[in-house]
């Protein structure tokens, strides 16, 4: 069963955004920092897979970022408040528009 949560990381401001499949790996994941909860992630491990198999991985991880790589169960120190579907599906859709309106970044960039 697929699960939706966020989380907040105070000592960096940032709210975590996650779509959970049923065995704990996260499908999607949306980070946003500060106080304007400004989109510095959006990824989806479906979307980096087609990146990684057609050589574009370090295009699509310097764009959307990249999801979590430790299943859920292996978490530490998390305090997930859940969310519906709806929820995560208006942050992500927000986000995902914000981040694919930035201007593109060279390769490299920071």
């Amino acid at each position: 069963m697929t699960t939706w949560m966020r989380c907040h990381w105070d000592e960096e401001d940032i709210w975590f955004y996650f779509e959970v499949d049923a065995a704990g790996w996260v499908v999607r994941q949306v980070e946003l920092e500060g106080p304007e909860r400004t989109p510095v992630a959006a990824a989806s491990l479906d979307e980096r897979q087609r990146a990684h198999d057609a050589g574009r991985l370090e295009e699509y991880d310097s764009s959307f970022g990249i999801t979590a790589e430790l299943p859920v169960s292996e978490w530490e120190g998390h305090n997930p408040e859940h969310l519906t579907s709806e929820e995560f599906e208006e942050v992500w859709g927000s986000a995902r528009q914000r981040i694919a309106s930035r201007p593109s970044r060279p390769l490299g960039a920071a």
